[in-house]
């Protein structure tokens, strides 16, 4: 079965028992503060999960695209990924375990509606209970009805139990394992049990999570009054599993890309699997990245992207695969899923751009590190003993046969020199590497970023304080007088919003002029002015669109929205658009921070300008 068949079916199975079925968000989270990236599927629905009420009603379903990158080291292995897509359905205190368990196993058995994977190679794990909850018997019950007795597991908190932090919602999971050998393992111990997971003989495939207590300061302190179900399948591990093949990276997800690769490189993919599945999963990563508005860069999002590119030509080295053949990989990712996630293909240009010519200067930084290496171990073959080197932005004692820990580390920071590739070009000269105390400067190094960016952008807003949520108003009334000025072709392409500023990126081809955005600044403050209230209404997303309602990536909601209206007792409509965040009752509010002014305008990125703007008191 094929990937594409696996997400039709999953989505069908629940729509079919009356779960709306609602689109991925972007990678980039809007307003959550707390990370970069939507890192799982229940991310994006934390609000509804909180409490407040989901337009799609309680019963929803999806495909959501994710990226995780703390474990980016382990990428190339048959289970890791830094992009994947988790499918999910969830209940908003509607059905709770019964129903959850059923549909789990039956959409996982079922030959007409689901996978029809073979029951008796399931294996199911519960809660075993501890101080904050008992024994979750009515799941083991469940269960008992359809898997044997003896298949079933119970396990500790660190294995099964979900918690959304010191405060809020938490509660007792169930997981369920598939056996992939190829006789089957039959019925096992506990111990048996563990040690098939521990050899991926059994690998998780689906994870039930029963949102059934409250924790408050760290404590469960009872049962919530409305229970949810979060539901997880990672399509990539069972996409392998339908198509029996060692990894995703052996099904339809990867396997055209890699016969690509392999045609193109030097080496065969049988010989350099690693190289070639951190090269393909890298680049399938920044394609979906730069599609939802994270282009490379030296911060946040952006840094994530540039590391991933600059892993992915490593690797492309490593293979001997040409980097002009990252454009054609490029579009064959944007075809494969074109069709499920649009803007790949509506933002094709920009992604093509934003990815090739980072490439490009990367190669560019490659050619420079390694004529400073070349430099300094020129120095070095003229010393003889441990001699004091002054040698561009050097100034250490070293030893001559050694690459020192300042050294190793300013060709990385300074030039942009890989680490690994300071290695590989020291191991080709008999050189040694001071890799301790390297990576005791990147330690530092790390940490002092760490506590520079603490309370910073990560995702939209960096909090919800009165200023912030004013200065998230303005960036509306923003957006508005934009487009008036400049044309309807002016949409958002991102923000960030501190208590200091906000930074507001928007589509448009060259710069805005100064007395432009004079028009701009005033028209902000005039709305601010005037007593115009903020009005929320529900509307199907169709109609929204038919009435002109502001929004970029409309893919990416249901098909109820939100409408954010800021207008006066006169009618009139100072903007309309699609939202999340939070705003301001009364416009008038805005005015207890001093007049909006706009400070600065630059470029973004290919096609994008960039404002910010400040409270000028």
């Amino acid at each position: 079965m094929q990937s594409q068949e696996i997400r039709k079916r999953f989505l069908a199975f629940f729509e079919k028992r009356g779960h709306a079925i609602i689109p991925s968000a972007p990678l980039v989270p809007e307003n959550d503060p707390s990370v970069l990236f939507n890192t799982a599927g229940m991310q994006p629905l934390v609000p509804y999960l909180l409490g407040e009420r989901h337009p799609s009603g309680t019963r929803i379903a999806d495909a959501q695209k994710c990226v995780r990158t703390n474990d980016i080291e382990e990428v190339g292995d048959n289970t890791h990924f830094t992009f994947f897509e988790m499918l999910g359905n969830w209940s908003l205190g509607d059905y709770f375990k019964k129903e959850a368990i059923e549909w789990s196993f039956e959409f996982l058995t079922s030959k007409e509606e689901g996978l029809g994977l073979d029951p008796n190679r399931l294996y199911v794990s519960v809660f075993e209970g501890n101080e904050d909850a008992p024994f979750d018997k009515e799941a083991e019950a469940i269960w008992k009805t359809l898997v044997p007795e003896n298949r079933i597991y119970c396990m500790g908190a660190e294995d099964n139990w979900w918690s959304a932090g010191e405060n809020g919602p938490c509660g007792p999971d169930s997981e369920m394992f598939y056996d992939r050998t190829e006789h089957g393992l039959g019925d096992m111990t506990f111990e048996e049990f563990k040690a098939a997971d521990e050899r991926q003989d059994v690998v998780e495939i689906w994870n039930d999570v029963f949102m059934q207590y409250l924790k408050q300061d760290g404590v469960v302190v009872g049962e919530l009054e409305n229970k949810n179900i979060d539901t997880g399948a990672g399509l990539e591990r069972l996409t392998a599993i339908m198509q029996d093949v060692e990894s995703a990276y052996e099904t339809d997800l990867f396997n055209d890309v890699i016969a690509y690769m392999e045609t193109h490189a030097e080496h065969a993919y049988e010989d350099m699997k690693l190289s070639y599945r951190v090269f393909a999963d890298h680049i399938r990563t920044s394609v979906f990245l730069i599609a939802d508005g994270a282009v490379p860069g030296n911060k946040d999002q952006g840094y994530v992207v540039r590391r991933l590119l600059r892993r992915a030509v490593r690797h492309a080295q490593s293979i001997g695969l040409e980097t002009n053949h990252i454009e054609p990989i490029v579009e064959m990712y944007i075809i494969k899923y074109g069709s499920v996630y649009i803007n790949l293909e509506e933002r094709k240009e920009v992604v093509v751009k934003e990815l090739v010519g980072e490439v490009s200067k990367f190669e560019q930084t490659l050619k420079q590190g390694l004529k400073e290496f070349e430099r300094l171990v020129d120095v070095k073959n003229k010393r003889d003993n441990i001699v004091v080197q002054e040698f561009g932005n050097f100034n250490c004692t070293s030893k001559v046969n050694e690459i020192s820990a300042d050294e190793a580390f300013v060709l990385a920071t300074t030039y942009g020199f890989p680490f690994e590739m300071i290695l590989e070009e020291a191991m080709s000269r008999d050189l040694f590497v001071d890799v301790p105390g390297y990576k005791a400067l990147l330690a530092e190094h790390q940490a002092k970023s760490r506590t520079a960016s603490e309370g910073k952008f990560k995702g939209g807003l960096s909090g919800d304080s009165p200023k912030i949520t004013a200065f998230h108003t303005c960036t509306h009334l923003l957006l508005e007088g934009l487009r008036k000025e400049l044309g309807d072709h002016v949409n958002q392409a991102g923000s960030n919003i501190t208590d200091e500023r906000t930074r507001f990126d928007f589509t448009h081809p060259e710069k805005v002029d100064r007395e432009t955005l004079d028009k701009i600044e005033e028209y902000v403050n005039n709305a601010a002015a005037s007593g115009a209230r903020i009005h929320i209404e529900e509307m199907p997303k169709d109609q929204a669109q038919a009435e002109g309602v502001v929004g970029s990536f409309w893919e990416k909601y249901p098909d109820t929205v939100k409408v954010y209206t800021i207008k006066d007792d006169n009618g009139v409509i100072y903007s309309r658009e699609l939202c999340g965040g939070p705003h301001v009752e009364e416009a008038g509010q805005i005015q207890e921070f001093g007049r909006f002014k706009i400070k600065k305008e630059s470029s973004s990125s290919a096609g994008v300008r960039r404002i910010k703007a400040v409270f000028d008191n």
